[in-house]
């Protein structure tokens, strides 16, 4: 099976649709799929549910879908560095399901690994706990956490074979692993395209099973979020 696609619009093709859950990979605007975002505003889909520890900047990663409107509910861990967020889940226009960040990474582990849902502390006592089933355990109390299993999944890796089998780079594997395994249905976005035998299999980060299509991008923006720079000759 051909996993790899000539553009991020053909990869996309014939697997996004209105009302879906998309899970897209990144940290900040670190290991995010700038092409397969990009692609996904142009489709046009609408009434979307974004799963994603952040939700962009303004005018660029998930911030892009949310200047057209797209995105109806967003499940995040930090959405702090997008003004038009605010606006609109202010305005009563955007729905948000705030989730701890090791919650959120573990909801998304739990679906790849076909686990419905988990106990964890976090959250106990608080506004996240609303809602959720409580259990003791050991003397302490747990709430319950449904595990995520978006329906399509886009992820960014430094490199891939033509089966899919994926190498990430430093900082910017963050939730990209984890998304990738959750995703019904996962399309990469990598910076190397090899053929399949030549990445060491000790190296492979994770394998192709999980991947379905691989769309090729080997000039990123990867824009920075926040620049800091000393002064000359400090």
């Amino acid at each position: 099976m051909n996993k790899v696609y000539a553009s991020a619009a053909e990869a996309l093709k014939g697997i996004v649709a209105d009302g879906q859950m998309i899970g897209v990979g990144g940290f900040g605007l670190c290991g995010i799929p700038e092409a397969l975002i990009a692609a996904l505003r142009d489709s046009g889909v609408q009434n979307l549910t974004c799963v994603s520890n952040n939700a962009g900047v303004d005018g660029f990663g998930l911030g892009q879908l949310l200047e057209t409107r797209q995105i109806k509910k967003m499940i995040s861990s930090y959405v702090g560095e997008n003004k038009e967020f605010e606006r609109q889940y202010l305005a009563g226009e955007l729905e948000l399901e705030f989730t701890p960040q090791g919650t959120l990474a573990e909801k998304l582990r739990a679906g790849g690994a076909g686990i419905p849902a988990f106990y964890t502390r976090t959250g106990v006592g608080t506004l996240v706990a609303e809602g959720k089933e409580e259990r003791e355990f050991d003397g302490e109390r747990y709430i319950l956490e449904r595990a995520l299993k978006p329906d399509v999944c886009l992820v960014k890796a430094y490199m891939a074979d033509r089966s899919g089998n994926l190498v990430f780079r430093k900082t910017a594997r963050n939730f990209n692993p984890d998304v990738a395994m959750a995703g019904k249905i996962t399309v990469v976005e990598v910076e190397k395209l090899v053929d399949i035998g030549d990445i060491n299999p000790d190296d492979v980060h994770l394998p192709g099973i999980y991947v379905h299509r691989i769309v090729l991008n080997t000039s990123p923006e990867k824009r920075i979020e926040k620049r800091t720079v000393r002064n000359a000759g400090e």
